[in-house]
């Protein structure tokens, strides 16, 4: 693992993606290896840029990943935050200029994942300002005061949007289960952070108050999962929902975020340390994670999703699905002792090691099809392809303890 993301991973991004003359990364490598200089700059891949250099960082102390995120850091401030009306732009052109200012939710947590990463690594308070600032938005004007939970997007004003999906694959629906995925994802990482600056006499009373609201908002995360997106009786988690948290789009299974959501469900807990709130999550996370099996091939790998109303199975192995499957296994085998977890962990990492890691251009290919062809369409790095789950897959490995 340790040489996957130091040599493979983090090593392809250093090399290739750093913008020299704009600042900031490039916002696209295609699958065949060909530099866009020119793409435009997802918020998404410099918020997860920031987070896996951080994170790298802090595990692995290298100067060269302390670097690479404060570049991240630096361009994030200075190009994707909306001065005027807060939050942070979805898409820049390659200059570093606003191309699309709605404000996606799911973007925003990024940006909080990523900059309370950096702070937890630096202590850098900046960084940790800012992540609190977004807390706030995300508090002002995706969450539903009516219903519980967060909506989709916002014009950049923060009005009402029509199309709410984060990308052409998604259902138009106001809330899923993915937006609140990635923001129970940040919140847990910055109220770790608040605690560990808690320590600190004069930390604790500046950052008292908004610690109380980041615990009361992962609270009510943690029971939104258990009792709202859960489906209760196939035990997998459902994707779209009405305001009213009615299910909408059909009736689909994504593995993948299955696996993903049952370790970040477990470690949100873990995180706040209620013993009652552990109590009440952890059959689930094994019941979630159990689910996820559906989803398991003989090769070791975890198919994408399926829509059961019309039989469509996405059984392409996605980079991404194999990463989450890994730490997703081998966390119920580390916390439940589960064998067969683990074995189910080990092998999909066989897999990730024998198909999808580019041991010649570096990074790893975006997915193999049923029949183990390398899918070279999608892109090696870009809007969605960052060195996120991937190298969190790594360090998460690398720093527990079996």
């Amino acid at each position: 693992m340790k040489d996957v993301v130091e040599n493979n991973i983090l090593s392809f991004w250093l090399n290739n993606m750093q913008d020299a003359e704009r600042g900031g990364f490039y916002g696209q490598m295609r699958g065949d290896g060909t530099l866009v200089k020119d793409a435009s700059k997802g918020g998404i891949l410099n918020a997860r840029i920031l987070w896996a250099f951080s994170a790298a960082y802090r595990v692995l102390r290298r100067p060269e990943y302390l670097e690479a995120a404060t570049r991240a850091k630096d361009y994030m401030l200075a190009h994707f935050i909306d001065k005027e009306y807060g939050g942070i732009y979805w898409e820049l052109d390659a200059e570093g200029n606003p191309l699309d200012t709605k404000k996606q939710f799911y973007a925003i947590g990024f940006a909080i994942y990523g900059l309370s990463e950096y702070a937890r690594a630096t202590h850098d308070k900046e960084a940790l300002d800012k992540s609190i600032e977004l807390f706030h938005c995300i508090q002002q004007h995706s969450f539903d005061h009516v219903n519980n939970g967060y909506i989709e997007a916002c014009t950049r004003e923060w009005g009402e949007i029509s199309d709410m999906r984060l990308s052409d694959l998604d259902a138009n629906y106001p809330k899923s289960q993915n937006t609140h995925l990635h923001i129970i994802e940040p919140y847990t990482n910055l109220y770790r952070v608040l605690q560990s600056a808690a320590t600190c006499d004069k930390c604790r009373d500046e950052y008292k108050e908004v610690t109380i609201e980041v615990e009361k908002a992962l609270r009510n995360l943690i029971d939104i999962f258990t009792d709202k997106i859960l489906n209760p009786e196939t035990h997998h988690l459902d994707l779209f929902f009405d305001m009213d948290w009615k299910r909408g789009a059909g009736w689909l299974e994504s593995y993948g975020h299955d696996i993903e959501c049952s370790w970040l469900m477990h470690e949100a807990a873990l995180v706040l340390g209620d013993k009652e709130v552990l109590a009440k999550v952890e059959p689930i996370v094994k019941l979630v994670a159990k689910a996820s099996e559906k989803g398991l091939n003989a090769d070791g790998s975890m198919t994408h999703e399926a829509n059961l109303d019309t039989g469509h199975i996405d059984d392409d192995r996605h980079w991404w699905v194999q990463a989450e499957a890994v730490v997703g296994f081998l966390n119920i085998y580390q916390y439940f002792g589960d064998t067969d977890a683990l074995d189910k962990g080990v092998k999909c990492w066989q897999y990730i090691k024998d198909n999808l890691i580019d041991n010649e251009g570096g990074e790893w290919f975006w997915s193999r099809d049923s029949k183990r062809n390398i899918n070279r369409k999608d892109d090696k790095a870009g809007f969605w392809k960052c060195p996120y789950h991937n190298s969190r897959m790594c360090l998460e490995i690398i720093e527990r303890e079996f």
